[in-house]
């Protein structure tokens, strides 16, 4: 099979964004938003989804990060839902629990083509480095109904804001990987009674 491949660019006066994605990849990231932090969980996420990444952002950071993170997610959701395609023989749901030192994420992702997101994490701080904590909704906001996607991001358990949205962003990338990897006893089918998705 071909690499699942796309290529999105989206400019607006507050952001310009291209960024590419293959789904088939081996974890290899070059990203470059203008947000420190946020480029290292951007990173994070195609290392442990072995998701081939290139992001590069030129956003309005005079203002603040807002438009940066938000646009960015909308524009990774739009190549994820391109990239899946057709969506025949994917297993369509996948979740993974995520530790990372004292902190537990559990994230799961239904491919419905139905967005939502619902997330439950105790950040405590209102920055990470140049990272404002409040964006980690927006993102996967963004990223969920961008893509059309069910997704769910829960904290178990932790204390540290860093780890905290870093196993986020990891559980995502497992249970995104998942969700988007053949079964051999789907080939040519689509997981819906319905027949479409």
């Amino acid at each position: 099979m071909t690499d699942r491949v796309a290529v999105v660019n989206r400019k607006t006066k507050e952001t310009d964004i291209e960024l590419t994605i293959n789904l088939d990849g081996k974890g290899i990231a070059e990203v470059d938003t203008g947000v420190g932090f946020f480029d290292h969980m951007l990173i994070s996420f195609a290392k442990h989804g072995f998701f081939d990444l290139k992001v590069k952002v030129d956003g309005d950071l005079n203002v603040d990060s807002h438009h940066t993170i938000e646009d960015t997610g909308i524009v990774l959701g739009e190549a994820i839902k391109r990239a899946v395609g057709d969506k025949l023989g994917i297993r369509r749901y996948g979740s993974f629990t995520m530790p990372m030192d004292e902190t537990l994420v559990l994230s799961a992702v239904d491919l419905s083509g139905r967005p939502y997101l619902n997330m439950d994490l105790n950040l405590t701080v209102p920055k990470v480095g140049d990272f404002d904590t409040e964006m980690v909704k927006e993102f996967f906001y963004a990223v969920s109904y961008s893509a059309g996607m069910n997704l769910h991001i829960k904290q178990l358990d932790g204390a540290n804001n860093h780890h905290i949205i870093e196993a986020a962003f990891k559980a995502f990338a497992n249970a995104l990987s998942s969700a988007v990897s053949y079964d051999p006893r789907l080939e040519g089918m689509i997981l819906s009674t319905k027949g479409s998705l």
